[in-house]
């Protein structure tokens, strides 16, 4: 049983060019930053021409390794936020599975824990 991070933005109007590129912006930080090659990260689903309230969603199944979860949960949440930082204006879902991810407009997007270093390596990450 796999377990995924789901993400979408809405509203009426579409992306203009300086939100296109800033998407790509934190999509090409996003893999030069990522700790594992091998595990899945942030991808965003291709447009949808039948919604187009519908700016971008995407979703990353997380790793089954115990001591990658924190990490990776961690890399694309910060890509998450950063998304939604570029669009401030679209309302924004971020769930994973059936729990919501809350906004922190100083934290952003965050889960309990996913930065603490002494539980990241009693699960056996890096």
């Amino acid at each position: 049983m796999s377990v995924s991070l789901y993400y979408s933005a809405r509203r009426r109007a579409p992306l203009t060019a300086a939100e296109r590129a800033a998407v790509a912006d934190v999509e090409a930080a996003h893999r030069a930053s990522f700790p594992y090659a091998e595990e899945e990260s942030l991808h965003l689903y291709a447009d949808d021409a039948d919604d187009p309230g519908e700016l971008l969603d995407g979703s990353t199944r997380m790793p089954m390794h115990p001591g990658r979860l924190l990490p990776v949960v961690a890399a694309v949440l910060d890509s998450v936020t950063a998304l939604r930082r570029a669009l401030p204006d679209a309302e924004w879902r971020v769930h994973l599975d059936d729990l919501d991810v809350e906004w922190d407009e100083t934290e952003g997007y965050s889960l309990p824990g996913m930065r603490d270093a002494a539980l990241v390596a009693e699960l056996g990450g890096p």
